[in-house]
């Protein structure tokens, strides 16, 4: 059984930076990538807001930059997935898919998923820039002038509904109900922006595309409608659009700590206000799988230099480091 100073489960912007100040603290962390290496960003095809980067930078760009940074400074890298971990007692116990590990500061980074459609199709248009997304601060740059749909109807579609309409010549907010589930004043703000038209009681059944040729030569595919599906009586309709955001929720990787770390109602887990600190002492959160809040990179990588602090500071203090 191998044992460390410190662990992080997670390879996103928050699990990257936390490994960046770990290592330059001298902690040597450990770190696993899990199943999706780089985290959500490495589903982005550009990203324009983050800072350092004026002409911004494609999503899997950014992330081999952050892992590279990382390496430099020491940090260790395993391409594992850790399937359980034991926090009962001290030092920290983890099962991956290929070993057994110890530590004595935990830093969680394992982020959240966004829920699609089941399609599959929408996933994997996402993926490959053909016109999905599953965030608008993110993508709604791209949609300039262009009429999109947002899929969903609570408090976080209506809010991106509202956000695209800043780019977008229309916005269609589908909804499988005739009513949305958003807060009472954020309905009337989208219902009263003349940007939005929402379309009550359908569900998306296939997206449609088309392969476009780009200035480069290259082929690309690309959304140009959605086959919608009333849900009352299961007719089928066609509706053009240029992109679509999937907005039904996002869900936190926190499966593994089921029963160990309180969660709130949707799952996130909780810290202490202000830090990075769970109620088990030497275990932090960091990143999307704590904040159901902001969801963004810069954000996440703001909230591992926190948990790389808290954790050092922790260690520090438990006679554990120097």
């Amino acid at each position: 059984m191998s044992h460390h100073k410190v662990i992080v489960i997670g390879t996103g912007p928050a699990g990257y930076t936390a490994a960046l100040y770990a290592s330059r603290a001298n902690l040597a962390p450990l770190v696993f990538e899990g199943v999706q290496p780089g985290g959500q960003l490495t589903i982005t095809t550009e990203v324009e807001n983050y800072p350092g980067f004026k002409h911004g930078i494609p999503g899997p760009a950014l992330m081999d930059e952050m892992r590279e940074q990382v390496l430099r400074f020491g940090t260790e890298l395993k391409a594992e997935t850790v399937l359980s971990a034991s926090l009962g007692a001290r030092p920290f116990a983890l099962t991956t898919d290929k070993g057994d590990y110890t530590c004595d500061a935990l830093i969680i980074a394992t982020g959240a998923s966004a829920r699609w459609l089941g399609l599959g199709r929408d996933e994997e248009l996402s993926r490959s820039g053909g016109g999905v997304s599953a965030c608008a601060t993110c993508d709604g740059f791209f949609y300039r002038g262009k009429e999109i749909a947002v899929v969903g109807g609570g408090d976080t579609a209506v809010e991106e509904a509202v956000f695209l309409t800043k780019f977008a010549s229309k916005v269609h907010l589908i909804h499988r109900r005739d009513r949305l589930r958003a807060s009472k004043a954020m309905q009337d703000r989208a219902l009263a922006n003349e940007k939005i038209h929402p379309i009550w009681n359908q569900g998306v059944a296939e997206i449609l595309t088309s392969v476009l040729e780009t200035p480069l030569g290259d082929k690309i595919e690309k959304i140009r409608a959605l086959k919608l599906q009333n849900t009352v009586d299961g007719t089928l309709s066609e509706l053009p659009v240029e992109g679509l955001f999937v907005a039904i929720g996002h869900q936190p990787n926190t499966g593994l700590f089921s029963g160990q770390l309180p969660m709130d109602e949707t799952g996130y887990l909780q810290v202490e206000k202000g830090s990075t600190r769970t109620p088990i002492a030497g275990v932090f959160a960091c990143g999307d799988v704590q904040d159901h809040t902001y969801r963004q990179a810069i954000t996440a990588a703001g909230s591992g230099c926190m948990a790389a602090i808290d954790a050092e500071r922790w260690l520090v203090n438990e006679g554990l480091a120097e």
